[in-house]
């Protein structure tokens, strides 16, 4: 899927000038007139968002606060007029990557979106090794589980061993079953696996 700018803002006119420009530098983008209509048509795809920060009906903070919620990973940037910059530290403060004045400095804007575009990939590259790590995770049995824990905590066969009652070949059997099912070779990239669930509050 394409990394898209997705444009929110009421005003025809500038939605038009900045298609023009993205298009100029091949960025592709989409348009949206509200931020209900953006919210009808977004299918979860990678880019960042481009948001007025004064909207009628859903206003620019109101969106970032519903993205938020659905805890949706696009990263926002928020346009705004000379008088609304105190909104957009608000923005900034919930959230949001950036903020640009309008009128905008062409450049500078294609800097900061290739910038959250950027964001967004790595983003979306994270969410998905969270998403298979975790898939993994509830892949191992009770036992298997007990184990992995024992392993991340550094111990040796042996004490795990006498830590579940168990004999160490038996030990080393759900070891072995552990690091195949967490797709790792040995306990220190399981360590490493552990930090990012833990990281993604998966444990």
């Amino acid at each position: 899927m394409a990394t898209n700018a997705y444009i929110v803002d009421d005003d025809k006119g500038f939605r038009e000038s900045l298609v023009w420009l993205l298009n100029g530098v091949d960025i592709p983008s989409q348009e949206f007139a509200s931020a209900e209509e953006f919210l009808e048509s977004y299918d979860g795809g990678t880019g960042c968002l481009l948001l007025d920060i004064r909207m009628g009906g859903i206003s620019g903070l109101d969106l970032q606060a519903k993205l938020q919620q659905k805890e949706l990973a696009l990263p926002v940037i928020v346009l705004t007029g000379h008088g609304d910059v105190p909104l957009a530290v608000k923005a900034m403060q919930n959230g949001a990557l950036d903020f640009i004045e309008k009128p905008f400095n062409g450049e500078e804007l294609i800097k900061k979106i290739k910038r959250a575009m950027k964001f967004a990939r790595q983003e979306e590259k994270l969410l998905k090794r969270k998403s298979q790590y975790n898939a993994l995770w509830h892949s191992l049995s009770g036992r298997e589980r007990d184990v992995y824990k024992l392993i991340v905590q550094g111990k040796s066969n042996k004490e795990m061993a006498e830590d579940l009652g168990i004999s160490v070949r038996t030990l080393e059997i759900h070891r072995l079953r552990v690091l195949k099912k967490m797709e790792v070779k040995n306990a220190v990239e399981l360590s490493q696996v552990h930090e990012q669930l833990q990281t993604a509050s998966l444990l």
